[in-house]
């Protein structure tokens, strides 16, 4: 006696139509992301991300004050606001890393905005020191965004904010590109060398 052929189990209406919706889909191309549909705390936490990115663009010193970067501008105020600080000092103040921000401070010192001087402690120690140029520039230039940003992530409850840099850092090693640096450079600011409105040579 033969055997008989198994039978799919019936599907109800809405399940046939999920189905079909399936079978219908191109299937994905190698090393292509399979877009997924975007939840509303998805589209929140990008328009978070957009509004931040976007005070920053703009959070710079302008024409008035001399088209200064916001990581310049930044480094440029608590330089000002710490009399006798060094680099290590002032990476802590932005919270960001000793040789990120030695590159922004080397540009200042060309600019002649900031000074290398002996400290007032010891003569041995080098700090830093905001020249007449930069304090004419400071006087005329709004408060930079990353003040602001760091007071606003510093003011969060204690669990919001570790719950923050736990995300974020977990967001941030899925987008980074391979062989990016371990520790990134200040908020816009170019590492390749001089502005690109700069020729090579010039004073």
């Amino acid at each position: 006696m033969r055997a008989k052929t198994p039978t799919a189990p019936s599907l109800d209406p809405r399940a046939r139509r999920s189905a079909r919706s399936l079978d219908s889909r191109a299937p994905a191309r190698p090393g292509r992301v399979v877009k997924q549909p975007a939840h509303a705390d998805v589209r929140v936490a990008l328009d978070a991300f957009r509004h931040i990115v976007q005070a920053l663009r703009v959070g710079r010193a302008g024409e008035d004050g001399g088209g200064l970067g916001s990581a310049q501008l930044f480094a440029l105020q608590q330089i000002a606001e710490h009399p006798d600080a060094s680099i290590n000092d002032v990476a802590a103040l932005t919270c960001t890393h000793q040789g990120s921000v030695s590159v922004v401070i080397q540009r200042l010192v060309r600019q002649r905005l900031v000074a290398k001087v002996g400290s007032s402690q010891d003569r041995r120690r080098q700090r830093l020191a905001v020249t007449a140029k930069g304090r004419r520039l400071l006087g005329r230039a709004p408060v930079a965004v990353q003040e602001h940003l760091i007071a606003a992530i510093a003011a969060l409850p204690v669990t919001d904010r570790r719950a923050l840099a736990r995300s974020l850092s977990a967001v941030a090693r899925l987008v980074a590109p391979e062989g990016v640096a371990p520790h990134p450079p200040m908020f816009f600011e170019d590492v390749s060398g001089e502005r690109p409105d700069r020729k090579r040579g010039q004073r």
